[in-house]
């Protein structure tokens, strides 16, 4: 058997639109979306109350003879529990919550409504033969709880007695274990979790047609809000990215076990930025990992599901929000109230050492909106002569100064490298126009 690309690993628990923002003639240009990322997975989890709809992206690539998956889940999963999904439909979600870039443009400083207060406003508002027999599964202490075959995917739900007999039966069943399994699969036998293994029908497959994996999705019912990544940590090459997309009723989801932070949001930078917004947010990111001891889960974006501003993409329908799972939605249109679904994108880059346990999640009342954003903000190039523009000049100096220096802080690009780029992008002190003497301003000559 050939090696398996990835051991995905996940919990059963929990038109790009430019759009014109209000009060500033600005526009949405860009999204740091997943696909920046290498080795990045993306999991939907739909959580209220005790009820979970989970939603896993497999990127697995490959012959899909050797895909196989091991996820951890706390309760026997019934056939009508598990559902194939569309994967258009976390797309749509990535594109949704993805950072931002946004443009605007400077007003005439010589108008009525001074240069300020444009300022101030431009701040964001607030079933195969999977078994060697029934028998050999006892002898091992693994008792297969029950077999589906749902679409292209081969699928049975386990419980064990320890780790070593686990292990026996995935390896004899065609699931390629890496090393230091067994200690993992025994903490979750300890928790009385079961697994829900996969592995594809190809023969199904092919015969549905589809020439991709589509997503996995369960259904379930638990007090625990967690998400396994242990296991798939152990054969992994180098760190992984994970987005969590949470779907909830009452507000922002953040980790419990490992600090939730804000990334850097809400600041100019310069206009070069607009053709490297991918090189400037992937190492934007690295650098917010690495001053976090790489131990951080970082926040990209929270937001109510009615709206957006500026928005990388349209909302969510009702009908892909159902179809993620959101079950309380059709009671809220019921009663003519305004669609309570907040989402919140949490995106982590991690690894054995620095991600020793499971993610564990918690559901909070905060339900401020944050994404990461940032802005593009073009200089007033007309002929104007009165006092404002003066001042103006030299503030564009003072402003342009302020963004190469912040721009060099957040990616670890050296401040000479970012002067040069903004000098050729034409954002070069030397170009602004000397304003007149101090004693004409005062008199206005």
């Amino acid at each position: 058997m050939k090696q398996i690309r990835r051991l995905a690993i996940a919990a059963a628990i929990g038109l790009l639109a430019a759009a014109e923002a209000a009060a500033f003639c600005g526009f949405y240009v860009a999204k740091a979306d997943t696909e920046l990322f290498n080795r990045a997975s993306q999991v939907a989890l739909v959580r209220h109350g005790d009820r979970t709809v989970l939603t896993m992206a497999n990127d697995f690539q490959g012959d899909l003879d050797e895909f196989a998956i091991v996820i951890p889940v706390p309760t026997k999963i019934t056939r009508d529990q598990i559902h194939l999904g569309d994967r258009a439909l976390l797309e749509h979600l990535d594109a949704y919550s993805s950072p931002r870039l946004v443009e605007y443009h400077d007003s005439n400083p010589c108008d009525v409504a001074d240069y300020e207060r444009m300022l101030k406003s431009a701040a964001p508002t607030a079933t195969a033969d999977m078994a060697s027999g029934a028998g050999r599964a006892r002898s091992l202490g693994v008792t297969v709880e029950a077999q589906y075959t749902v679409g292209e995917y081969d699928i049975s739900i386990l419980s064990a007695r320890e780790s070593g007999g686990l292990a026996i039966w995935l390896a004899e069943n065609g699931y390629r274990l890496p090393d230091g399994a067994e200690r993992v699969l025994g903490s979750y036998i300890g928790q009385g979790m079961r697994f829900f293994v996969a592995k594809v029908n190809v023969a199904q497959q092919s015969k549905l047609g589809f020439t991709y994996l589509r997503p996995i999705q369960v259904a379930y019912e638990s007090p625990k809000f967690m998400l396994p990544i242990r296991l798939g940590m152990l054969n992994a090459d180098g760190q992984q990215e994970l987005f969590v997309y949470a779907l909830t009723k009452r507000g922002r989801v953040e980790t419990t076990n490992y600090r939730t932070v804000k990334l850097p949001s809400d600041m100019d930078v310069p206009l070069f930025v607009k053709d490297e917004f991918g090189d400037f947010y992937r190492d934007m990111f690295a650098q917010q990992v690495e001053r976090r001891d790489g131990r951080a889960v970082f926040l990209e974006y929270a937001w109510n599901m009615s709206w957006c501003d500026p928005c990388a993409a349209d909302p969510l329908s009702d009908a892909e929000l159902r179809s993620l799972g959101v079950f309380w939605l059709d009671d809220t249109l019921r009663r003519g109230a305004a669609r309570e679904v907040f989402i919140t994108r949490l995106h982590v880059r991690y690894d054995g050492e620095h991600f020793p346990e499971d993610l564990i999640f918690q559901e909070t009342g905060d339900t401020s909106n944050f994404q990461a954003r940032y802005v593009l903000r073009h200089p007033w190039k007309g002929d104007a002569t009165c006092s404002a523009a003066d001042g103006y000049r030299e503030q564009l100096v003072e402003r342009w100064d302020r963004d190469a220096r912040k721009l060099s802080e957040l990616t670890g690009w050296t401040l000479s490298d970012v002067q040069a780029r903004m000098n050729a992008a034409g954002q070069s002190i030397n170009l602004i126009t000397k304003p007149r003497p101090w004693w004409k301003r005062i008199w206005s000559n």
